[in-house]
């Protein structure tokens, strides 16, 4: 296959907010060894790019400048030693960054077949939300059937793929949001209860149910001693952003009396290797139920390429309900 020199991409042209998203022509990047070109049909659209946007969440060594972490397409090149996967393949894909362009490079081991009957629209928004629900729900918190599980922002990408998953998986799911809407949408995905923060205190509520075993935040600041609160005894609080802040004043006798565990964790630098496990957790435990349609993305809105400023103002809104993502080719 002849591929072009150069390509259309959306550069961070300075740290600042949406309007700083810049269409750029860039060199077509060549796979490295193990690595995977990919010729992008749709990129997802992230929180964490719009912090690497604001400059407060810098691409680690090695990886693109350019915004991304998430997208589906077509295996067009194969890098050395890459087996498993063959030129014209259809693939969705967790980078390590540069999705917001015609082409990218990553790791081949990172990538996952589209699960059966689903286009390339809706592939785009899974890996960026599955690998980090699945990490740290699953593997790092340890949710089982039957457990009570509180996940905020519940009407977010990562907030309607965790009501999903863990329904399906038998967790009683609770999910705050900040709208009768938005709660409507947590209660049709699988939510037992949807808690409209503005009316109600979702500490009070998860007391009167005994407590939450298993509590995802991507909130911080002030929730973070709510939620030692609104945990039950032996609880756990996994923490994946800070959209309030990273601090917080804890009385950490609280934590040690009822036996409660804080962690956390944050997915772009983790290794290559770390990564490719979760991918392979993902294709045996969760790609059937998508394939199934027991699960699946929930989308909001689309954007073309060149308009990603005007898709980063919409989720930064916060008026967004599911995935929003970025048309690159057709």
């Amino acid at each position: 296959m002849t591929l072009p020199e150069t390509m259309r991409a959306v550069e961070i042209s300075a740290p600042g907010g949406p309007e700083v998203l810049t269409p750029a022509t860039r060199p077509v990047p060549e796979p490295k060894a193990g690595q995977v070109l990919l010729r992008v049909h749709w990129a997802g659209v992230n929180r964490p790019d719009a912090l690497q946007r604001a400059g407060s969440y810098n691409p680690p060594p090695g990886a693109s400048d350019l915004p991304g972490l998430e997208a589906s397409g077509e295996i067009v090149a194969l890098g050395a030693g890459v087996s498993g996967w063959s030129v014209g393949d259809r693939v969705c894909a967790l980078l390590p960054g540069g999705g917001y362009a015609e082409y990218v490079a990553t790791p081949a081991a990172h990538c996952l077949p589209l699960p059966a009957g689903m286009g390339m629209r809706e592939a785009a928004c899974l890996p960026e939300t599955y690998f980090t629900v699945w990490t740290n729900v699953f593997d790092r918190g340890g949710l089982t059937a039957g457990e009570r599980f509180v996940i905020h922002g519940g009407s977010s990408g990562i907030g309607t793929t965790a009501i999903q998953l863990a329904a399906a998986r038998g967790a009683r799911v609770f999910a705050t949001a900040g709208s009768a809407a938005k709660c409507a949408a947590c209660l049709e995905l699988g939510a037992e209860r949807a808690i409209n923060y503005r009316e109600e205190d979702f500490v009070e509520v998860m007391k009167s149910e005994g407590g939450a075993q298993l509590i995802l935040d991507m909130v911080g600041g002030s929730y973070i001693p709510r939620n030692i609160r609104a945990l039950a005894d032996d609880g756990r609080l996994v923490m994946i952003a800070f959209l309030e802040g990273p601090k917080a004043e804890l009385n950490f006798a609280q934590i040690m009396a009822r036996r409660l565990t804080v962690t956390g964790s944050t997915l772009r630098p983790q290794s290559d290797l770390a990564k490719a496990r979760i991918a392979e957790a993902l294709r045996a435990e969760v790609w059937p139920l998508l394939s199934a349609g027991r699960i699946a993305p929930v989308m909001d809105s689309e954007f073309p390429l060149e308009e990603a400023a005007a898709a980063h103002a919409r989720m930064e809104g916060s008026g967004h309900i599911g995935k929003i993502v970025l048309k690159v080719a057709g």
